[in-house]
């Protein structure tokens, strides 16, 4: 018997086909309609229905580049179950080159919306009941804010084996057992027993080839993990891909100033290892930053102008940084050395932490 077709806003799209579909979001002050592009892949055989979405942040951009490559990918040729790839939830940011809606607000704290609330609350409510609603999977595509730079990374709350096999498979070099926000997707995804990941990697308004690639990747490990596509011909690779993080902390200025970092994006550091100094214009006041934990840098502000207490350096904990440095090797030989070299270079412990 032949499948079924996929249904979404109105449009059949048969089995064996592949269409993009405008779902209608709302409209300007000028009353010209904007739509939500949703690319549907809908394969011969039953499986699972992913969604993989992207810009739910308008500046978030990476997302948006990651769908565009995993659509090109051939091995969806060989798709079983749906593929819905949404690489600009928030059309309004996006246009706009900004995190929020027109009316300040973020849209990753609108779920589960409302058909008669605010744009948020009805953007989500057209997000979950035209998409979310169709769906086994999700992965939510993200990057660091404006000036932060997010090493790769899965951030999932990790009590669903389905999650938790999303997160391995994915293959980004740190997990991180991340708790639910309020209003977010991954929340309202969680609640209705949707296993999701949300990616993160580099940061807001630029396109970084590592994070892409990486993104890319990890997308159609998951695929093959859930037996979407093909799994790769020959002998599985030995090393270790991902460790999960024990916790997090961020690391912030204690004076107001301007910042020279020392350490970099994914370096290995000890506690009361120096991270970065901060000094007035004229250097009378300098004053080291150190991190008060053992871990890998996940995150850096690359914005040199600092206020007192303002976050600097993220920072990753493992009870096994050991095997977290093993991660992150494989991480960087994965991928193209000269590439990686620019955005993760490999730096030996500080032999003066303080």
């Amino acid at each position: 018997m032949a499948r079924a077709p996929f249904v979404i806003a109105g449009t059949e799209i048969k089995a064996g086909t592949r269409q993009t579909v405008e779902v209608p979001v709302a409209k300007l002050y000028t009353h010209t309609p904007l739509h939500i592009p949703v690319e549907v892949i809908h394969g011969r055989r039953d499986g699972p229905v992913m969604m993989v979405c992207g810009a739910i942040h308008g500046d978030e951009i990476n997302g948006v580049e990651i769908v565009r490559r995993v659509l090109k990918n051939s091995t969806l040729r060989h798709l079983r179950g749906t593929l819905l790839a949404v690489p600009i939830v928030n059309i309004f940011g996006f246009v706009q080159r900004t995190r929020y809606l027109p009316d300040r607000r973020d849209l990753n704290r609108c779920f589960p919306g409302s058909e008669s609330g605010s744009l948020g609350g009805r953007i989500a409510y057209l997000l979950r009941t035209q998409i979310m609603e169709k769906v086994t999977h999700i992965i939510d595509l993200h990057t660091g804010a404006i000036h932060r730079f997010n090493l790769p990374q899965i951030r999932a709350e990790l009590k669903n084996p389905e999650t938790v096999r999303m997160a391995e498979a994915f293959g980004a070099p740190v997990i991180l057992n991340a708790s639910l926000r309020e209003g977010s997707l991954r929340a309202y995804a969680d609640s209705q027993d949707i296993p999701v990941i949300t990616f993160e990697g580099g940061e807001a308004l630029r396109f970084d080839d590592v994070v892409i690639t990486s993104g890319v990747k990890g997308v159609i490990r998951v695929m093959r993990a859930l037996e979407m596509v093909p799994s790769k011909k020959g002998p599985k690779a030995p090393r270790k891909r991902s460790e999960i993080a024990a916790m997090s902390m961020w690391v912030r200025a204690d004076i107001d100033g301007i910042m020279r970092p020392v350490a970099k994006l994914g370096q290995k550091v000890r506690k009361g290892q120096r991270l970065a100094m901060v000094a007035d214009p004229f250097g009378e006041t300098e004053v080291s930053v150190v991190t008060p934990i053992s871990g890998i840098v996940i995150c850096v502000n690359n914005l040199p102008l600092v206020n007192e207490g303002e976050a600097i350096y993220h920072v990753a904990r493992f009870d096994e940084l050991g095997e977290a440095e093993k991660a992150m090797d494989y991480f960087r030989s994965s991928l193209d050395p000269e590439m990686t070299e620019a955005v993760l270079p490999v730096h030996p412990w500080d032999n003066d932490p303080k």
